[in-house]
């Protein structure tokens, strides 16, 4: 009798029944290779979902996720398609993986009031929900089109208050609004008329489809960029992390170093009120000054505050370039009563506090209070996604987290890019602290440019901070340097690609980063271009010939 009894119960309600018992799989006997806080365990539920996968020349990336009511999770592929995951067996591990989708990629994915929204770099879809399916058989619907997205900051989170509507961020395609952007003595530029259309929240009618940006209404502004949104239904607020700016002592070498590159501009939490202006581009919030600080495109010089401060302040602030990606609220119970109500991050992790180590890679849990206030603090709770304590190369990271969410256990379940593996987190009541939750202490060095030399200090300053002091890249982000066939071919192109930029001399169809190099035409001289090709095709292009000051001056005279 049991057979036909589950066949008509169908898969969807059987798994829905065995969440409701309470069961939860057997861990894994190191976690999935983090540390958790005494109590917690953790298993992979997948792994190596984007190995080796690429959609044209781009290889693919895990980002958001999105829990089901039966546990199946949907994550979203940067690039390419959906994937569905269900565990079919009981055992915690996804055992049928299926793709659906536009194939447009995007980074936020989430259900709401019976539907699974999803977003891409341009559009805000949605799929009618049935439960126990899998793979949505509901005809795609088009909620927002056609928004602006540009060469950086293009992905579109969203979020739903509690009257179901739905905000949208359009995030500015600059470091700073200036001109040059993240370049020597840029300055900076009035971004009235281009906050009407960037730096924002945008509130839309998620039932009204087929709309543009015009349907919207502005929120908010003085943006950079921000990913993760949630809805607090005690407060009845929205709240979000930032992405702080990049790139001070690039801008303004005689007042910022290194050192302030990579401390001094936190990713901050704001609750997010309608009409807030959070200070983007005039400003940066300093976390050790615990001030907004002029930006040094509009005149900061390190030491100037914003005077009469008109914008509204973060209410925590995290390290600097740490990257918030996704967040979620804790809404179960099966997490100790500290955890409810308060919200996770998914740091990603930086790319650019080279020549020091990196840093983030975690998963932060902040405390709210019983009214659903942040009480402005955070803590690290899911850790050594990174395997090593120092590095300056991203790459060297083992694994660096995406998304977050809350399983209808109460499970928490963990996304990271670059493999695509996922992990589910669970309360056990452990106390015993073993070996198997410790982080590796290794320290991946990379190669010593040569100091002495004008060219290895020009890179230093101007070019490691993207590219990494050994010459490899962050992926994704920028191209490797080592054995590529621009710096290790004819000088000629390389020379026109600093003079004018990448997008303006390389074929439209080559392979795309999401930090666009820009031209360095006024930033440098020609023997200030020379000295440091020279330098890289040395280092990084086997050998190659050395670049003379009159090369540079040849192709700078020519359009």
């Amino acid at each position: 009798m049991m057979k036909p009894l589950l066949a008509v119960l169908g898969l969807g309600l059987i798994l829905a029944l065995d969440v409701a018992r309470g069961g939860l799989p057997a861990p894994d006997p190191d976690d999935g290779a983090i540390s958790l806080p005494p109590g917690f365990r953790a298993l992979v539920v997948a792994d190596n979902l984007v190995v080796n996968l690429k959609v044209g020349k781009t290889s693919e990336r895990l980002r958001g996720i999105a829990i089901a009511a039966n546990g199946d999770i949907y994550a979203k592929g940067q690039f390419g398609p959906i994937l569905a995951l269900r565990d079919t067996d009981g055992d915690g591990r996804a055992d049928v993986i299926k793709d659906f989708g536009p194939g447009d990629g995007g980074t936020h994915i989430a259900f709401h009031d019976g539907w699974l929204y999803h977003s891409s770099r341009t559009t805000v879809y949605r799929y009618k929900y049935t439960p126990g399916e899998l793979v949505p058989t509901s005809a795609l619907q088009t909620v927002v089109s056609r928004l602006p997205s540009e060469k950086d900051h293009d992905q579109k989170a969203f979020a739903f208050d509690d009257q179901g509507r739905m905000l949208v961020e359009i995030g500015s395609p600059y470091n700073v609004y200036s001109e040059p952007d993240r370049q020597l003595g840029a300055k900076g530029m009035d971004p009235t008329e281009f906050q009407k259309t960037y730096g924002g929240f945008w509130r839309f009618n998620p039932n009204k489809l087929n709309q543009t940006q015009a349907d919207g209404v502005r929120f908010s502004t003085g943006h950079r960029h921000s990913l993760a949104l949630v809805w607090h239904p005690v407060s009845k607020q929205f709240f979000m992390v930032q992405m702080g700016r990049d790139n001070l002592n690039v801008v303004d070498p005689v007042h910022y170093d290194a050192l302030d590159n990579a401390e001094r501009v936190a990713e901050v939490m704001h609750l997010l009120r309608e009409g807030a202006n959070l200070g983007w581009p005039y400003s940066y919030w300093d976390p050790i000054k615990e001030a907004h600080m002029v930006a040094p495109e509009f005149g900061g010089d390190n030491r100037k505050r914003v005077d009469q401060d008109p914008y509204d302040k973060p209410l925590v602030a995290f390290p600097a370039h740490w990257a918030p990606i996704q967040m979620t609220l804790y809404n179960g119970t099966q997490f100790p009563a500290k955890y409810r109500g308060g919200a996770f991050v998914a740091f990603h992790g930086s790319w650019n506090r080279a020549p020091r180590s990196q840093a983030g890679y975690n998963v932060a849990f902040v405390p709210f209070d019983d009214k659903g206030m942040p009480l402005g603090t955070y803590e690290k709770f899911a850790d050594g996604f990174a395997g090593l304590d120092e590095f300056v190369k991203p790459d060297d990271a083992r694994f660096r987290p995406a998304g977050v969410a809350v399983g209808p256990d109460g499970s928490l379940y963990i996304s990271e890019t670059e493999k695509g593996r996922i992990w589910r987190v669970i309360y056990t009541g452990e106390t015993k602290i073993t070996e198997r939750r410790a982080v590796s202490t290794t320290t991946a060095a990379a190669p010593a440019p040569d100091e002495q030399s004008r060219g290895a200090k020009l890179y230093q300053q101007m070019c490691a901070a993207c590219h990494m002091a050994d010459g490899k890249g962050v992926s994704g982000m920028q191209p490797s340097l080592v054995g590529n066939a621009v710096v290790a071919g004819d000088p000629t192109t390389l020379i026109r690609v600093i003079l004018h930029g990448p997008a303006h001399e390389l074929p439209a169809d080559r392979s795309k980063f999401a930090v666009q190099m820009p031209p360095f035409a006024a930033a440098f001289n020609d023997a200030d271009i020379a000295e440091a090709l020279t330098f890289v095709r040395r280092q990084f292009g086997k050998g190659a010939s050395p670049v003379t000051a009159e090369q540079v001056a040849a192709q700078r005279q020519k359009p």
